[in-house]
């Protein structure tokens, strides 16, 4: 281990203790089951513990992964070199009146927090109640689903910045499609909580909305361990059709499958390796560039030591 990380594990370790580990497997805190160890991986159990790690890797100019949920990410075979964040900050408030909203640590399960809202009447959230992940990747990445988004949803967000801890509007993410000023690399900063403006409506019409919401995921999307969307789709049309347009439902490399079922998605089908869905990944851009004449872009983040 380089002198520099060892510097800052004694550092994270004399402040946090057994929330530090060496050497741990990345693929449980992965929703696809995918990845090798991170060297160091330190947990933050709040948004001030995730701001103070961060803070501490910032000032030693320290390369760094930030795991949520883990989904929307392929993590190296290899592992991650250096120190690996895991984000289970999951403190969530409500604000009842006229104008409800919902405060919620960037740890939290964006799934859980949408039916737990659904569940005391409270509207405005229940298009998560199927996404994977956490607030804080649905604010990084403008997470979406049933026609809603984080860019029509978000009120406000607390984000720590290299100037201290920042209040941003949705229109400080400069929001695109899947994608952000924070994810395109414009801003840096990271989101530590976020605040979502809701409104009041019956707990039996929620139930029912996000009953069909899940019937809708299940019938269109598989089971089982994936990414999500593995792809963009581009301006017009969608990566699936394109997929399945070039033959490709269906494939598989080792233990990895382009789902029969949804032809963006990549399903692990128990023993895929990180290298298999990368195999998977360029065979698709490569057979989709040749007979479509599209560019796929990804959606899912590679993360790690990829290097030949």
């Amino acid at each position: 281990m380089m002198d520099m990380t060892a510097s800052i594990v004694e550092e994270l370790t004399a402040r946090f203790g057994e929330q530090v580990g060496q050497n741990v497997p990345l693929a449980p805190f992965t929703s696809a089951r995918i990845g090798g160890p991170a060297d160091v991986l330190v947990t933050a159990g709040s948004s001030d513990e995730l701001a103070a790690i961060i803070g501490l890797l910032w000032e030693a100019d320290a390369s760094y992964l930030l795991l949520g949920g883990g989904s929307n990410v392929l993590v190296s075979d290899r592992g991650v070199r250096g120190i690996t964040v895991l984000n289970r900050a999951k403190a969530v408030k409500f604000t009842s009146g006229t104008e409800p909203k919902v405060w919620s640590e960037s740890g939290t399960v964006f799934t859980n927090l949408a039916n737990r809202c659904a569940s005391k009447g409270l509207a405005g959230v229940e298009w998560a109640s199927t996404v994977p992940g956490t607030i804080g990747g649905a604010v990084y990445g403008n997470a979406g689903a049933f026609g809603g988004d984080m860019a029509h949803t978000l009120a406000q967000a607390k984000v720590l910045t290299p100037h201290g801890r920042e209040t941003w509007s949705a229109a400080d993410f400069s929001y695109g499609y899947r994608t952000s000023a924070l994810k395109r690399g414009d801003k840096r900063g990271v989101v530590l909580a976020a605040e979502m403006s809701l409104r009041t409506a019956t707990k039996e019409e929620l139930a029912v909305k996000i009953g069909g919401f899940s019937e809708r995921r299940k019938a269109t999307q598989p089971p089982g361990a994936s990414m999500g969307s593995m792809f963009k789709n581009p301006e017009g049309d969608a990566a699936g059709r394109l997929i399945e347009a070039a033959g490709l439902k269906g494939t598989r490399i080792g233990s990895a499958e382009v789902s029969p079922i949804h032809a963006n998605f990549f399903v692990n089908h128990g023993k895929s390796k990180a290298s298999d869905i990368r195999a998977l990944i360029e065979l698709v851009q490569k057979t989709v560039r040749e007979k479509q004449g599209v560019e796929l872009e990804l959606e899912v983040e590679l993360a790690g030591d990829w290097q030949n």
